[in-house]
């Protein structure tokens, strides 16, 4: 096999739709495969479905989309340990890189200069014990921590982790999300499965500096789309 190939499940060019870089244009690349088996899991398609590109085919395609911001997502990037011949090559022409994962593998292999997504798996993720321990001493001030609420077991478990763990003062943001509806078959009110309005009343309550997420792709097209 190629030393310089990944399994890549899509390259899409979209507005950002998460983090504190939403509302900006984006190049998605989408890297096939997963570890974890998260219940509310929106790109569950990406678990085994994708194809072998060579990392200098994925930068042409990068290259082709008429922005300086790319997100490395997944399933899990970090799990195919050639990402970071992907993101030295992509720093090295000047792209600013953002990088989702669950911190499920170590964050001390990534190169200091990306800006890290960190999803915290909630318990009705059902992986609420899949973020590694010794990476909360790898947190800067240039991650940003999200955690994807169902239910209010969630948003307290949250709220006493953040707590425990000092994490408002290790990361730039901490935002929480209310799970979306990923089965064609459920009844999509407003595309999400957690009320926001209570979400939000939830923050109000608590008094702590969360950061209210709404996925906005979602919003913009159906939440069921791919490629945006």
């Amino acid at each position: 096999m190629n030393e310089e190939t990944l399994r890549i499940n899509e390259i899409f060019y979209s507005i950002q739709g998460e983090s504190t870089w939403a509302g900006l244009p984006c190049t998605f690349v989408r890297l096939q495969g997963c570890p974890l088996r998260c219940h509310y899991c929106d790109s569950s398609y990406a678990f085994r479905s994708g194809e072998q590109m060579l990392i200098s085919e994925i930068i042409r395609r990068v290259d082709s989309f008429s922005t300086s911001l790319v997100e490395l997502t997944g399933g899990e990037p970090l799990a195919q340990h050639r990402v970071h011949i992907l993101i030295d090559k992509l720093l090295e022409k000047g792209y600013t890189i953002l990088l989702e994962t669950s911190g499920e593998r170590e964050l001390s292999t990534c190169d200091p200069r990306i800006y890290r997504v960190i999803d915290i798996k909630t318990p009705s993720s059902g992986a609420p014990h899949s973020f590694l321990e010794e990476n909360y001493e790898q947190l800067s001030v240039r991650d940003e921590l999200k955690f994807v609420i169902l239910n209010y077991s969630d948003f307290e478990w949250a709220v006493q982790l953040v707590t425990h763990k000092s994490l408002f003062k290790k990361v730039k943001d901490i935002h929480l999300s209310p799970v979306m509806y990923q089965d064609s078959n459920q009844e999509i009110e407003g595309c999400s499965a957690l009320d926001p309005e209570q979400l939000a009343s939830w923050i109000l309550e608590c008094g702590l500096p969360f950061r209210m997420q709404l996925q906005l792709h979602k919003y913009i097209w159906s939440p069921l789309a791919r490629g945006v």
